[in-house]
């Protein structure tokens, strides 16, 4: 991918060119000039005088001593009788005034020759260390493909912690000080967030089944990697005035106390919502709490490790160390608010179970009108699709309907699945009958099942997010790219549900399931990437402060930075010694701790 810069240079270089040889000429004409003038000026005292009174003279005796000559022996063509003159009768000084007239230009001469002296063996200079073709030095290897694949991997997984730890640190910060206060902040943020966004775009493009040649490939993953360095580049560049806004190390009692508090209030209801997900699964089915299974225990690991570092925050802060305070305050920090992320996701899948199961008899009586409908497509003509395909996509929604309604009917089942399967059937259906309804119901019905598909996918959604979030240390870009897609699809879905009128309503509801499917894949690639993470940190030191309780959940929930940063479920494992992340890119977010900032 050439640059602006680069193009523009190229087009600039003969301009350049011109300019210099129009120089040189005009420098060599001036050179030329300065020895002329005087051999010219010489030349104008030599021939013979003007005439005056008839006579014309000629310079024939010492210096000022003329003697008149006859205009007709001129004429005649007669030799000018002329005296010689010696050395010793001649003005002493007309050599000195010549020699003396030749000093300048004869300067300008040399000055010019050792400018063109220097910039020739500049040009050379250059010649010979540029990496652009015709240098004499080898043009560097360019990376191979794979290892620009692995090199925009890399990027996307560290962009994405990076943000991911800058809006954390952004909601601590908006707590204390208001929105007004961090908007540049949050500005920053939000541009790094569309950089990011596409990459991860371009990314699913790569990994869809689309075919692109070599040339496209790598002019993709170098727009991957130039739009991930420039999102870390703006969050890099706020650091400095977010660190002033924020002053860990000046507002520490403040800022203490505030997250002591936070934490207080997550202990109390972590306590609180411990039988949750286990009363989910008996109200429900088992598998209807399965996403949430250990969350209560996840949450309170953070918490143990938040205990441990508020502790020795306060210790340091007693000791008046207020940087190494700020450290341990920073990764409390981090573990309170995952601590709260798990038990919000017991909350909402809570209450996003019962409202599926809320949805579900109104759905389960469209899919049934819908079926009654296409049977009577099936001896027309009217159907979208052949008769073939409407009689396999009746039989399917005939058993789904089925046997949902003996689920429902025979105990404890999962609201949510049960939805999806009887909204995808009932999807299918009205493919077939869209032909045959007029639009304005063909809208209506599109909308209605698109309220039924938003529960079940902004559900997948939420689950799959969530546990991204908190395990961040070890999932990989692929989960996380199609994490960012199936985002993208459910926004995009939930904005024309907003809009009644909208005559999009089938695509929305196509937005939809596509987001529903690639959330339940960005699960399953994140528990094969924390499955092959591992658990390699059964200690270690934060910062230099000892280590605690809940050191591993902390650094597989990317609270504590590795040696190498982040992404180590891609890099491979992280060191134990680092610390806790910053608001910024790559280049600021280690400062606290680990031979940063503080």
């Amino acid at each position: 991918m050439t640059s602006p810069l680069s193009r523009s240079r190229s087009r600039r270089a003969p301009s350049h060119i011109a300019v210099r040889v129009a120089h040189a000429v005009l420098g060599g004409l001036v050179a030329v000039g300065w020895l002329v003038l005087p051999v010219a000026e010489a030349g104008a005292d030599d021939p013979v005088a003007p005439a005056r009174n008839g006579q014309v003279y000629g310079k024939v005796g010492a210096l000022g001593d003329r003697k008149p000559v006859g205009i007709d022996a001129v004429a005649a063509g007669q030799p000018v009788p002329t005296q010689s003159v010696t050395p010793a009768e001649a003005d002493p000084g007309e050599d000195e005034t010549a020699a003396s007239d030749l000093v300048l230009p004869v300067g300008v001469v040399a000055a010019a020759g050792a400018v063109a002296a220097f910039t020739y063996l500049r040009r050379r200079r250059r010649a010979r260390t540029r990496t652009t073709p015709g240098g004499d030095l080898r043009i560097p290897p360019v990376a191979s493909l794979p290892e620009l694949d692995r090199q925009a991997g890399m990027a996307l997984v560290e962009t994405d912690d990076a943000i991911r730890t800058s809006a954390e640190e952004l909601g601590f910060a908006t707590a204390q000080f208001g929105e007004e206060a961090v908007t540049p902040y949050a500005e920053a943020l939000a541009y790094a967030k569309s950089e990011l966004s596409a990459a991860f775009r371009l990314r699913q493009r790569l990994d869809d089944a689309l075919p692109e040649d070599d040339a496209d490939r790598r002019r993709m993953l170098e727009e991957i990697v130039a739009r991930c360095a420039q999102a870390q580049r703006r969050l890099d560049a706020e650091a400095p005035g977010f660190d002033q806004l924020r002053a860990l190390e000046r507002d520490m009692p403040q800022a203490l106390e505030q997250a002591e508090t936070r934490f207080r209030e997550l202990a109390t209801r972590a306590g609180a919502i411990a039988a949750t997900p286990a009363d989910l699964g008996k109200r429900y089915s088992p598998s209807a709490a399965l996403s949430v299974a250990g969350h209560v225990e996840q949450a309170k690991d953070r918490l143990v490790f938040a205990t441990t570092h508020l502790n020795q925050a306060r210790q340091s802060l007693d000791l008046d160390d207020h940087g190494q305070a700020a450290v341990h305050l920073r990764a409390a920090e981090g573990a309170v608010d995952q601590a709260g992320t798990f038990l919000d996701a017991v909350d909402r899948l809570a209450a996003d179970l019962a409202t599926a199961a809320a949805k579900l008899p109104a759905a389960l009586t469209g899919t049934e009108t819908d079926l009654a409908d296409a049977r009577g497509l099936l001896q027309g003509t009217a159907a979208a699709v052949p008769p073939g395909d409407l009689q396999g996509r009746i039989a399917r929604a005939e058993s789904v309907t089925a046997e949902v309604r003996r689920e429902t009917d025979s105990g404890p089942y999962d609201p949510i699945d049960a939805l999806r399967r009887v909204e995808q059937a009932d999807i299918a259906l009205d493919e077939a009958l869209a032909g045959a309804r007029a639009r304005e119901d063909a809208g209506r019905r599109a909308l209605a099942l698109l309220g039924h598909s938003l529960v079940t996918t902004g559900s997948a959604v939420a689950t799959a997010s969530d546990f991204v979030m908190t395990h961040r240390g070890a999932v990989g870009s692929e989960a996380r790219t199609r994490l960012a897609e199936a985002e993208r699809r459910l926004a995009r879905a939930e904005t024309a549900a907003t809009v009644p009128e909208t005559p999009d309503a089938s695509a929305a509801l196509a937005d939809a399931r596509q987001a529903g499917g690639l959330a339940r894949e960005a699960l399953r690639l994140a528990e094969r990437d924390v499955r092959a993470y591992g658990n390699p940190y059964d200690g270690g030191t934060v910062a230099g402060g000892h280590g605690g309780g809940g050191m591993s959940g902390a650094v597989l929930g990317g609270i504590i930075l590795g040696e190498a940063g982040s992404g180590a479920g891609v890099a491979g494992h992280a060191r134990q010694g680092g610390g806790p992340g910053s608001f910024g890119g790559a280049g600021t977010r280690g400062r606290r701790g680990g031979g940063g900032r503080f």
